[in-house]
């Protein structure tokens, strides 16, 4: 077990409490939480979807072909979450859908020309989005934040 320099906790009215200057959940929770819903917001108002499709988006560019399952597993987000963004990237005609021949219910799933138009167009502003959110931080101090972030993402499936 790892040992911790600063305690995720702190005594409050004679209680131990959590302490959000120095709980890990809580910096990846609210940091997470403030950029989805500023990124959702701007991606509505701009193109007319939130941050959910643009997960989604993301994997299909990433990986074409990929079933619904695979992107659940990928992005860690529920299977209705993914299956109302597929609902809305399909009505807005980013979609192309194959169906499997031997088993109806898998599907896998590509960007068409429209899906990787609007995906290109998010990208920009997202990248734009990471660039102000890192702005000052050492590049070394980044590395080293990747570095952990990774670990975490591994350790999250041992919890």
């Amino acid at each position: 077990m790892t040992k911790r320099i600063s305690s995720p906790t702190r005594m409050a009215y004679g209680r131990r409490v959590i302490d959000i200057d120095t709980y890990i959940p809580y910096f990846l929770a609210a940091v997470n939480n403030a950029l989805s819903r500023g990124g959702s917001a701007l991606y509505l108002r701009d193109f007319g979807v939130g941050i959910g499709e643009w997960r989604v988006l993301s994997m299909l560019a990433i990986e074409p072909g990929i079933s619904a399952a695979r992107i659940c597993d990928v992005i860690s987000l529920d299977k209705a979450a993914v299956s109302r963004s597929l609902t809305r990237l399909e009505a807005l005609e980013c979609l192309d859908i194959e169906v499997s021949p031997s088993d109806p219910r898998r599907r896998a799933l590509s960007l068409n020309l429209a899906g990787f138009d609007l995906h290109d167009q998010i990208m920009a502003k997202a990248l734009d989005r990471e660039a102000a959110l890192i702005e000052a931080v050492d590049p070394q101090d980044l590395e080293a934040f990747l570095r952990v972030m990774r670990i975490m993402r591994a350790n999250v499936r041992n919890l």
